[in-house]
């Protein structure tokens, strides 16, 4: 059992959260709203914390699922931040998508105070989170690796150490550029056989087992369909992370012309009152 702090009590964070406790370690959770890390030690028998300090101090390992860069910083450099209270030889797993540059930093900063950071985004969405199946994709010393991984094994299905500082942040976003094409290839191909008064199952059936077939094929062609988009990650949150994805390709000279024109149509579902609606909502923008 391994002492545990969670900062960050979200659609990720409270589950995951809850798959260490389920996994037998002794956890203290914080949350800026304490409403809901109080609901979430009702569930889980946990133990909540007034700050990211309190929540730290003491722990094997610290881990934080927050909004974005701002978010992160203030939760662990700010006043009452977790890295002030992190004992030395500690180790700080960052599952929030962030930019390279931050993570990169708290490496830094991490090194210096006696412990180290892990950058370890996650894929898989709330239900990869709710059923202890996310995909994690991590940065950082390969020691401080062997620490973490076996506890996040409680809440993951893949884990794969890519790299240094960073190099987990990175991996994020070539996943995210992905599926920005991906999703916008099934929305044009969606509309395509309806514009051709095809049945939509059973194009489906002829072109989902073949080169065509993806993740997002699979599970959002009928939804999509139906014009249902309540499935999880909202818009505003890819926007987000194609953002990073752009801003990373300005520093190190990749060209994402598709991710840029996706992010484009995503701002167009954003005016349409899409804001919230998850990413496969992309669809609405173009007409029946």
């Amino acid at each position: 059992m391994a002492k545990l702090a969670f900062i960050g009590m979200g659609v990720m964070g409270a589950p995951m959260a809850g798959h260490l406790v389920t996994a037998g370690h002794d956890v203290t959770v914080f949350n800026r709203t304490r409403a809901k890390a109080d609901d979430w030690a009702d569930k889980h028998g946990g133990t909540v914390a007034a700050t990211p300090a309190e929540a730290a101090k003491d722990c094997d390992i610290v881990f934080a699922c927050v909004g974005n860069d701002n978010d992160l910083e203030a939760v662990t450099l700010g006043t009452d931040g977790a890295f002030g209270a992190m004992k030395a030889g500690s180790v700080f797993v960052d599952h929030t998508t962030v930019s390279a540059a931050i993570a990169r930093r708290l490496a830094d900063e991490a090194q210096g105070r006696g412990f180290a950071s892990i950058d370890a985004p996650v894929s898989g969405g709330q239900a990869g989170a709710e059923n202890g199946k996310l995909s994690i994709m991590c940065g950082g010393a390969a020691d401080a690796m062997a620490v973490a991984e076996p506890v996040m094994q409680a809440y993951a299905a893949r884990i794969v150490h890519v790299g240094g500082p960073g190099a987990g942040q990175t991996t994020k976003m070539c996943n995210q550029i992905a599926i920005a094409g991906a999703i916008q290839g099934v929305a044009e191909s969606l509309r395509f056989a309806q514009a051709s008064a095809l049945d939509l199952d059973k194009v489906f059936e002829a072109i989902s087992g073949g080169a065509a077939q993806s993740w997002q094929m699979v599970n959002r062609w009928e939804t999509m369909a139906k014009d249902e988009f309540d499935f999880g990650f909202a818009i505003d949150w890819m926007r987000k992370d194609l953002g990073l994805a752009l801003d990373e390709a300005k520093r190190n000279g990749a060209q994402l012309p598709v991710a840029a024109l996706v992010d484009q149509f995503y701002s167009e579902v954003q005016k349409m009152g899409g804001a919230r609606q998850d990413t496969s909502a992309l669809v609405r923008r173009i007409r029946k």
